[in-house]
């Protein structure tokens, strides 16, 4: 019969809540990490990871929460966390810059030094003991992260891929069950970031959970058992790396929710109505203007009349009206005018016949056939 054990967890943060006066960074955050498990924290700019780690070491005492570790509350005081068991990198480098690389991680081990001022001055045997234990464990380190021959170099004179392990091997010195790493590979170029993936692999090896923030998704999601997102300061979602990275508020977090009439909509809204015009069957139109024209075309078969505009019609034009139901209207004709009354009531004039050609036209004169003669 095969027994499984439940995993033992090594942090335990309970709805921890951090507000800086109107402002809350982090609300109400669950987390655990279990023993010899490699956790990521994960989400964007501003999203309150760093906070969150400022909580879980001590150096911001929570507003609202606790955190254990191994099941005991730990006090808000950075040295007594660091005694617990829990100990940090920054995500900016916190060397002593001119310091060498050995002093730099016998730092990391005062908390596991039992020798006190007075010894330190008398410098007995007890202390020159506990100062070449220390001193081998250093080196110990040294080899492990592999800056073994630069002991005796300034920490400040280091490259920069060495100066991010140099500090993860000061935080190993001071023997800790939980190591959180605060953007560990910030600044690498690719072989410096897969050297680091291998180094927490190791540190995972050897018993100590670790609990990492970084932007670096491949490498997150390669490195970690578990990763939980925290967007506005809340955890938005916790799995493994095929559920977080495929969650789609995941990736509406760190790409932006579309809003209403954002870029791109209109011109989506354009290429829908282009498409729906290219289905819709061809249809003839002709658009109406204002200076469209709308006396129909004049039948070849009819005799036309004649296109010399008389007197009173050429006073009495008005413009072609932008609707075809429209009838222009007549404007009245004067009573002076007698012209206008034949323009309007007569647009064709009769023919002259014999008889009337004695008549007097419309301006008093008269016409014989002997005039038109002559």
């Amino acid at each position: 019969m095969t027994t499984t054990t439940a995993p033992s967890p090594v942090l335990e943060a309970t709805g921890v809540t951090m507000r800086f006066g109107g402002l809350t960074a982090v609300r109400n955050v669950d987390l655990t990490v279990n023993a010899g498990e490699i956790v990521g924290l994960i989400g964007p700019n501003g999203a309150g990871k760093t906070t969150f780690f400022n909580c879980l070491t001590g150096l911001y005492v929570p507003t609202e929460g606790k955190v254990a570790y191994k099941g005991t509350v730990l006090p808000p005081k950075p040295h007594l966390v660091t005694s617990a068991g829990i100990a940090r990198t920054f995500q900016n480098i916190r060397l002593f810059a001119n310091m060498t690389v050995l002093e730099n991680v016998l730092v990391g081990r005062h908390t596991r030094t039992k020798e006190g001022l007075w010894s330190a001055l008398l410098r007995g045997p007890g202390f020159r003991k506990a100062e070449a234990a220390s001193r081998e464990r250093a080196m110990e380190l040294l080899e492990f992260i592999g800056l073994e021959h630069k002991a005796d170099h300034l920490s400040r004179n280091l490259p920069y891929g060495e100066q991010r392990k140099l500090e993860i091997a000061r935080a190993m010195a001071s023997e800790p069950g939980l190591l959180l790493l605060d953007e560990p590979t910030a600044g690498m170029n690719p072989q410096e970031t897969r050297a680091t993936e291998d180094l927490v692999f190791a540190i995972r090896d050897r018993g100590i959970a670790v609990l990492v923030i970084e932007h670096d998704m491949r490498f997150i999601f390669n490195l970690s058992d578990r990763v939980a997102c925290l967007v506005q300061g809340e955890k938005l979602v916790e799995g493994t790396s095929e559920v977080v990275q495929g969650d789609e508020r995941v990736i509406a977090a760190y790409l932006g929710t579309p809003f209403e009439g954002a870029p791109g909509d209109e011109e989506l809204a354009e290429v829908e109505a282009a498409e729906a015009a290219g289905n819709a069957p061809a249809t003839t139109t002709t658009p109406v203007t204002e200076a469209a024209d709308t006396t129909p075309a004049a039948d070849p078969t009819e005799p036309t009349e004649p296109t010399e505009p008389t007197e009173a019609t050429a006073e009495t034009e008005t413009p072609a009206t932008t609707e075809a139901t429209k009838t222009p209207a007549t404007p009245a004709a004067d009573p002076t005018d007698d012209t206008a009354d034949e323009a309007t009531t007569a647009p064709e004039a009769p023919a002259v016949t014999p008889a009337d050609a004695d008549e007097p036209d419309a301006h008093g004169s008269t016409t014989s056939k002997e005039g038109n003669a002559q």
